[in-house]
Formats: structure tokens, sequence, C-alpha cells
């Protein structure tokens, strides 16, 4: 039954033959080989089961952080369980995954995404004071429009009609505010009365453990180690026990938690109403820029691209991504997003969806070790948030910043995003200040109608807010 403890132990001996028994039984023979080549069309694709399996097992390393990352997030304030947490974002990482395997074939992995789930936790449960069910709900509702988008071929449209210094700086907002929450998490910033924002208490031992597992998360990243990001977790960690921060689990390998807690809890109560339409357009908004930039940077590695710069069988990956968001939600996480980390396992010769099925079995096993996972302490994910922080605002160097008209509206959706502690409404000031900026410098007409169409739906937002005080 779920719930229940199983404690493993091992002499030297049986750990070795159970391991060779292991590396036995996960040996495919001729006709798995023959199999997955035809599935998957190994051989078209040139690569092979073991390229792609390798492929699957380094994705998997890089981005396996989030297990511990997004259970530490999403219980954060919001009443959610924190062990059903950590496996709807197991299953919703496993599940997404699969179909993006099986269904576009693609080396591509996903999992609830970074700064959403911050957004999920901190601006609709905290600043607007949702329940962690209507959450869930503006979540589901953000997956169906992704997905009808896709299916009616929007989705291109809308990717052509925004800018690509918006679509940068939307990145580096999100950066910047999952930069903020891991400073404020790790104690290295706090509330001040006086300045809004201080130094936090240094002396505290989870501010220093912190700060220390900053350090040497930052210098495994540099160093480009792989799987950097999990391994500073862990190290920190394990630093944290003789500093009484961590504290050990009673066991290693465990039956998966209960899902029951947050299994089919969404809520579409006081949803459908003008300001939560602007957080669910907000939601798909900041995943479809996620997704579009991780699989084009994937696809160019992978070779999914025809002469012409079109992603081969891309629609079909867009729709595993869109169900991906509408899965997670059902079992109980935020966005569920393409992973730029995939782009590891392409490096290491992964070419089809046999990576990503490879990725969703190691998430799968990980539910075996939800002790040691729940285990890690907020000092330990801390860090990871903030070196992620680093690595999507480092997008901004990709904004023309000479350019004042550009800059000007860049600028403000990067910056309002931590400033008011919401995605949606940085987004929504960028938006209506690039096209207020191009109707006053002259250029009303290299704007898409598209933009125009948000712009006057995000001036409408900002009306209604004044209205209702």
């Amino acid at each position: 039954m779920f719930g229940s403890r199983v404690s493993l132990s091992f002499t030297t001996g049986s750990g070795r033959r159970l391991a060779v028994a292991v590396r036995e039984a996960i040996r495919p023979n001729e006709a798995t080989v023959s199999l997955l080549d035809r599935v998957f069309k190994l051989t078209e694709h040139g690569t092979d089961v073991k390229r792609e399996i390798l492929a699957g097992l380094t994705t998997f390393v890089t981005m396996s952080y989030i297990i511990a990352v997004n259970p530490d997030i999403l219980s954060t304030g919001t009443g959610m369980e924190k062990s059903a947490i950590f496996m709807a974002t197991i299953l919703a990482a496993a599940l997404s995954t699969l179909v993006m395997g099986l269904v576009a074939n693609w080396p591509v992995a996903l999992a609830p995404g970074m700064g959403l789930n911050a957004f999920f936790a901190f601006t609709l449960c905290g600043a607007l004071g949702l329940t962690w069910q209507q959450a869930l709900g503006a979540v589901f509702c953000s997956g169906v429009l992704a997905l009808i988008v896709t299916m009616t071929g929007l989705r291109e449209l809308m990717i052509k009609a925004i800018p690509m210094s918006l679509r940068h700086a939307v990145s580096a907002g999100i950066g910047f505010f999952i930069m903020l929450i891991g400073l404020m998490n790790a104690g290295i910033v706090a509330p001040s009365e006086a300045t809004t924002i201080a130094l936090g208490d240094l002396a505290q031992p989870t501010t220093l453990l912190a700060i220390i597992g900053l350090v040497i998360t930052g210098v495994l990243v540099a160093r480009k180690v792989t799987g950097g990001i999990l391994l500073g977790i862990l190290i920190t960690t394990l630093i944290g026990i003789p500093m009484g921060v961590t504290h050990l689990p009673g066991t290693l390998v465990s039956a998966p938690p209960s899902l029951t807690p947050t299994f089919l809890q969404l809520s579409f109560d006081g949803l459908f109403n003008w300001g939560m339409l602007t957080v669910i357009f907000a939601m798909f908004f900041t995943d479809l820029f996620d997704t579009i930039g991780t699989f084009v940077g994937v696809a160019s590695k992978a070779e999914l691209m025809d002469e012409q710069g079109n992603l081969k069988g891309g629609s079909r990956a867009l729709i595993a991504d869109s169900l991906g968001t509408i899965i997670g939600s059902l079992f109980g996480t935020s966005n569920t997003t393409t992973y730029v980390e995939s782009a590891a396992g392409v490096s290491a010769g992964g070419r089809t969806g046999l990576t990503a099925v490879t990725v969703a079995v190691l998430f799968l096993l990980a539910s075996f070790f939800s002790d040691i996972f729940l285990a890690i302490p907020s000092a330990a994910t801390a860090p990871a948030l903030i070196i992620v922080g680093v690595m999507m605002a480092s997008s901004i160097t990709q904004i023309d910043l000479d350019d004042m008209a550009i800059a000007i509206p860049a600028i403000i959706t990067a910056l309002m995003m931590p400033f008011s502690y919401s995605i949606a409404e940085g987004l929504a000031m960028g938006f209506v200040a690039y096209a207020a900026i191009a109707l006053c410098t002259g250029k009303a007409r290299q704007v898409h109608w598209m933009m125009w169409a948000l712009s006057v739906f995000f001036i409408g937002h900002f009306v209604l807010q004044a209205i209702q005080g």
C-alpha cells in the first residue's frame, strides 16, 4: 500500500550480485532491439538503443533537481501536502515525457516548470489569495487553452506576432523572479518595513548552509559538471546534517507516497472573470515561450529541422507539451513544460523518443526514494533556485539595449515580474509599453495585429483593477 515503508540493506557481495542481475535483466535482446528500432526509427536517425538510454540518463540527471525543488516551492504557504506534491511532480513528469517520446518521437523531457511553480505558490495562492485547488483549476485552463491554440494553428501565429525582445525579456524576468524567491527562501534577503527588502541574518544556520550551497552549486555549474544542480543539492543536504539543518530520513527506499491529497482536487470556482483570464493568459504565454525556445535549440542539435527550418513532427511535440500541463494539473502540480536540460541528452547522442521514454522510467523509479527527497531542506533547494534564475536571466543579453524602443518595454517586462511578484503583471505591462512606444515613435505598422489585440486586453485588465481599487 502507498505510504508503507520498506528498509533495504545489502552486503557488499549481495549488492554486487544484485547489480549484475539488474544489468543482465535490462540488457535488451535482439527481438527487443528490433522492436525499439521499428517504433522509434533508431537506424533512420543514426542512433542505437544503448546511446538513447545513456542520453536519457544524462537528461534525467540534469533535470531531476525538480523532484526536490517543486514540492518545496508548492508546499510553501499553500496548504498542499509535500509528499503528495512529490508524487504529482514525478507522475506529471513521467507521463508527459512518455507522451512526448511515444507521440512525437522527440528526445525531449517535460516536468513542472521553474518560475510557474513560484507563480502558483507566491502569486496565485499568496498575493491573489486563491486556494491551491483554484490555482490548479487555472493551470488546467491554461493547458486547455494551449491545446486549442496548438490544434487550430494559432500557436504559430502567436509566435510570429510577439517580438523576440519580449520573448527574451519574459525569460529574463522569470529568472529574476526565481532568484528573488531563492534569496528569500535562503534567508539571504528578508522583508523590511524601512526598505521593503534588506540583507537577512547571515548568522542563522539555514542561511549559512544556503550560502555554502550556493558556492558549491555555482562552482559545479560553472565547471559544467553533468547534473551539477542536483549534485549541489545533495552535497548541501549532507553538509546540513552536522549543522542541525538536515534531518536524516528513517529509510532510504520506501513505497511511493499517496497522491490522494492532490489528485483531481482542482476547482474552477471564481476563475472565470477578467482578472483570472489575465493570469491564465500569462501562464499560457510563459509556457509558450519556454517551449518554443527549447524546441528550436534541441531540434537544431538533434537534426529535427528540415531545410526550411521547420520542426519535424513539431505539431505533435507541441500537442504533447500542451497535454503535459493538463496532466500535471490533474495530478496536483503547476504547469508542466519542456525542459531545456533536454539539450544535455541530445549532446550525449539522443535523437529519438526512446531518450524521453528512458527519462520517464527513471522518474518513476525515483518515486521509491521519497524519504530522501523530502528530507532535503529549503536551504539546499534555495541555491538551485538562484542558479536556475541566473541561467534564465542570461537571456537579457539577447536584447538590443541600444535601441530604446526595444529596450524600455523589454526591461519593464523583466523587472516588473520580481517587483510586482507576478509574472502576469510583468507580461501585461511589457506588452502595453511595447505597443505604446511603437505608436508614439511612428512604428505602429511594424506591430503585428495580434500584439495590438493583446495590448488592448491588458489595458482593460489594468482599467478594471483601477476601478475595483
